[in-house]
């Protein structure tokens, strides 16, 4: 497996497919990367020469990728809670950010529906079945 910008990227792919494992990089910034290295992107990654690999990493010096990207990201969501912006909020209460509804979906960000107030059916069906038995 070849090893560029600290991760192992699959070697079975090609590497404008296999590019897109580091996060930051996509379609179109895979290809330009490519592009800018003189390097073929419909070679797998296990065909690449040491010398390849090498322009690759330093065309990559200039992205913004990995750790360095999530550190960004990380920081620009902390300034929003600091400053209390809606969207910090939002954020804070584990809420959808940008704009989605709520009354209904949402769950992937809200978690599992829990009941409120009202007992479900199956409690309501045992306190039955016990009131009888």
């Amino acid at each position: 497996m070849p090893r560029i910008a600290g991760n192992d990227i699959p070697d079975s792919k090609k590497i404008r497919i296999a590019l897109r494992y580091l996060f930051g990089i996509g379609p179109k910034s895979a290809d330009d990367i490519l592009r800018d290295a003189g390097v073929d992107g419909n070679i797998r990654a296990k065909a690449l020469t040491g010398e390849e690999i090498n322009r690759i990493q330093k065309v990559l010096e200039k992205y913004n990728i990995e750790g360095d990207l999530r550190r960004v990201v990380s920081e620009n969501i902390d300034r929003l809670k600091r400053i209390r912006a809606y969207r910090g909020i939002r954020h804070m209460m584990g809420l959808p950010v940008r704009g989605q509804r709520t009354r209904s979906n949402a769950r992937t960000r809200r978690g599992r529906r829990r009941t409120v107030g009202s007992m479900t059916k199956e409690m309501a069906a045992k306190i039955d079945a016990a009131k009888k038995g």
